[in-house]
């Protein structure tokens, strides 16, 4: 007999906890994630929601004619056509929250990587170079006395202050507009922040006016013992100036979490000792990642439930649930 329950498209790979949930409640339509999606005209008209971790752009839309909702795995949703899915009447969820202390941790453990040298201190051990050739090098930097700037001070930026001011740091942040209330210093502009501050914190998302903001004038006001460290999106970094800043003292050394074009990492960044690199793992802990696919599900589940979705982005054409 056929499956006449609500189908449920997931493109691509996903968390296999949000499968595991769906399948009992849902027909999944499960697709590689091509340029436009290979599937007849009668499957893709019963497709009703989407659960999704990365792109879905207006060919994948405009190919299932009756798609109600797409759930995001992520916090970052730039990979969607939230406008065109708005101007369709689909609504469209993230993952917000769930993720915030563990992203703002892995800030503050970067943070400590690269001043402090840890990983490179921890491979001096490992090789038996502290028996060998003596105690591991005096790291050139340390978090004691700095300034950091925080640049994007949404929910997780927000996580990162706090977490810094036992610190005993001084904190100051640029958005477009300062945050009421707040006990930190508030730059209009990401280049004055940039020359008032020695170590910039980027979490800011892919938007136009982000891309490749972080560029040889910004990195040159952080000095030659400034610091620079992404835990946003790599889109937000023009590559060629920060190496170039690295490689001749204009800056002091950086850690990234995200790239350009992952998960390609340019080589140039390998063969710096002063950079500290990571895998994209801000959030990428069994406990967050199950908490994510957990709201995927959950926004899902309460649309066709009740008409109403947890986390709706700001963009689409409804409201949180109250």
């Amino acid at each position: 007999m056929p499956d006449n329950r609500i189908a449920v498209l997931v493109p691509g790979k996903i968390h296999p906890r949000v499968l595991e949930t769906l399948k009992g409640r849902f027909d999944i339509i499960a697709l590689d994630q091509d340029e436009s999606p290979k599937i007849d005209a009668e499957t893709a008209a019963r497709v009703r929601g989407v659960a999704v971790a990365g792109g879905f752009n207006a060919v994948w839309m405009d190919a299932f004619p009756n798609i109600e909702v797409i759930a995001n795995f992520g916090v970052g949703y730039d990979g969607i056509d939230v406008r065109h899915a708005a101007s369709k009447g689909i609504v469209v969820t993230n993952t917000p929250d769930v993720l915030n202390d563990e992203v703002a941790d892995t800030a503050i453990a970067l943070l400590l990587n690269t001043l402090r040298q840890f990983p490179n201190a921890e491979t001096w051990l490992r090789e038996g170079r502290w028996a060998k050739e003596g105690a591991f090098p005096l790291s050139p930097f340390s978090l004691k006395g700095r300034r950091v700037g925080i640049y994007g001070l949404g929910r997780i930026g927000l996580e990162i202050a706090r977490r810094l001011e036992p610190f005993k740091v001084k904190i100051g942040y640029h958005t477009r507009s300062p945050r009421d209330s707040l006990p930190y210093d508030y730059y209009p502009t990401l280049k004055e922040m940039a020359q008032s501050v020695d170590t910039l914190i980027s979490i800011v998302p892919r938007t136009p006016e982000t891309h490749k903001v972080i560029n040889a004038e910004i990195l040159s006001a952080l000095g030659p013992q400034g610091v620079f460290i992404n835990v946003g999106r790599g889109w937000s970094v023009d590559d060629d100036a920060l190496i170039a800043a690295l490689r001749n003292g204009t800056l002091g050394a950086a850690g990234l979490d995200v790239f350009y074009d992952e998960p390609h990492v340019p080589a140039a960044y390998l063969s710096l000792p002063h950079v500290s690199l990571l895998p994209h793992v801000a959030s990428a802990s069994v406990p967050t990642r199950n908490a994510m696919a957990d709201l995927v599900t959950e926004n899902i589940i309460a649309w066709f439930g009740n008409g109403n979705v947890p986390t709706p982005v700001p963009e689409t054409p409804v409201k949180a649930r109250g």
